[in-house]
């Protein structure tokens, strides 16, 4: 099929099937706002180098103290070294988290590319700072493995001198060419584009460049963009529909029959801030939650890691996502591939499908008999519950299905923070 250069064409694309199925991916910010890696609590790292020039900010009064008043944003791209970064750790650690793909920012606000760019001369990772493309290595690194490669690309740049002059001659000069290059170059499964909210699609030139890369590009077949394609589209125009820390477009919802995914922080920041504590940061049980409230929905969960400037993942961060994949190890099959089974009025349950199976969710441990309210009782119904051997009893509560799980302790399952009953009815 051709799509044509209107939105409606475009939006008529379905978001390929890997994506909708993949379920829990990882964001990664990474780049010469990690050095400072500081933020007001409840703010973005990330956001360094846009507030670090004006005098009231937080950001320049930590920029001033910290590194002097001479200092400038750009000064930091040579403490920004990467000596420890091994693309294959950080990539075998995805894998363990059960992360089906990643975003990297190659491109955020400050025009900073992660990889060599034409149209970013002496303002990327190869030509100064680390000389290291870091597309090129966490994409190689990505082959072979349970995890896709793909990219944040942010729209506009805060300081460029064509985007400050005239915003269309810069989307079409400067955006657009190194849009296509970053795809053809690397040939990312996904592109999550943002920093498109200054301007509407007509100024970007978006629907043109999805026509392209939906008819002629060498990812057609698979790229998953998002909604972040000019001011008003999110939430209702694009690819997959993409919300952020719970927010979302203009009306903070998303269309019912859209694949969405929400993405955020461990933290509060997308950038590594230094100065969160430990209560800044959710917990396993919370973060797993998050992830089992998004799929019971249909939806994906991308969580953000912000790494150090020497390449390292903060251990708080690594610790986080080995504790998702270990509960992801016993309870995934509920999780990858599943579809929404219902709206659950029980916030304490959760439900997916996945062929003739339903899987009930269940954050606090049911000791005794539960009912599952969403599920009708069928004869023959068989229950088992994921990291413990055997079924379990079965009943019927005025047409629902009830659960026994008898003398069961929590100790003897091998699971923790949320537990999943498979229901073959």
């Amino acid at each position: 099929m051709k799509y044509e250069n209107n939105w409606e064409s475009l939006n008529s694309r379905p978001v390929p099937s890997w994506f909708e199925d993949a379920k829990f991916g990882i964001f990664i910010h990474w780049g010469p706002y990690s050095v400072p890696a500081y933020a007001p609590k409840g703010q973005y790292a990330e956001w360094y180098g846009y507030h670090c020039d004006n005098p009231d900010s937080p950001y320049h009064k930590h920029m001033v103290k910290t590194y002097g008043a001479d200092f400038k944003y750009n000064d930091f791209v040579p403490m920004f070294t990467a000596e420890n970064f091994d693309a294959r750790e950080w990539i075998s650690l995805f894998e363990d988290a059960g992360a089906r793909y990643m975003n990297l920012v190659s491109k955020h606000h400050d025009g900073f590319c992660m990889y060599k760019s034409e149209y970013a001369w002496n303002w990327n990772s190869v030509d100064v700072g680390p000389h290291r493309d870091f597309c090129a290595e966490l994409k190689e690194a990505c082959e072979g493995t349970n995890v896709k490669f793909g990219v944040y690309h942010s729209l506009y740049e805060w300081f460029h001198p064509l985007y400050l002059k005239n915003p269309e001659e810069y989307a079409v000069k400067h955006l657009i060419p190194m849009l296509k290059e970053l795809i053809e170059k690397y040939r990312p499964n996904t592109l999550f584009t943002d920093g498109e909210w200054e301007q509407p699609p007509e100024v970007w030139h978006s629907t043109e460049f999805l026509q392209w890369l939906y008819n002629e590009s060498s990812v057609r077949d698979f790229i998953v963009p998002n909604d972040r394609w000019g001011k008003g589209t999110r939430g209702k125009l694009g690819g997959n529909l993409t919300t952020e820390y719970g927010r979302i477009g203009t009306d903070d919802k998303v269309e019912a029959d859209r694949v969405s995914e929400e993405c955020r922080g461990i933290g509060a920041s997308f950038g590594w801030n230094k100065y969160e504590t430990l209560e800044d940061y959710l917990s396993a049980k919370e973060l797993i939650d998050l992830l089992v409230d998004l799929v019971s929905q249909g939806n994906n969960f991308l969580l953000n890691v912000g790494p150090t400037p020497d390449g390292r993942i903060p251990v708080i961060m690594e610790e986080r996502l080995r504790q998702m994949g270990k509960w992801l190890k016993v309870n995934g099959e509920g999780i990858y591939g599943s579809r929404k089974y219902c709206d659950s009025l029980d916030e304490s349950i959760k439900y997916t499908k996945r062929g003739e199976n339903v899987y009930a969710f269940i954050k606090k441990y049911p000791f005794g008999k539960i009912t599952l309210s969403e599920v009708p009782y069928r004869d023959g119904a068989r229950a088992s519950l994921l990291g413990y051997g055997g079924e379990l009893k079965t009943g019927n509560n005025n047409g629902r299905l009830e659960i026994d799980f008898g003398f069961i302790s929590p100790e003897n399952i091998d699971s923790e923070y949320v537990y999943t009953v498979k229901i073959n009815a």
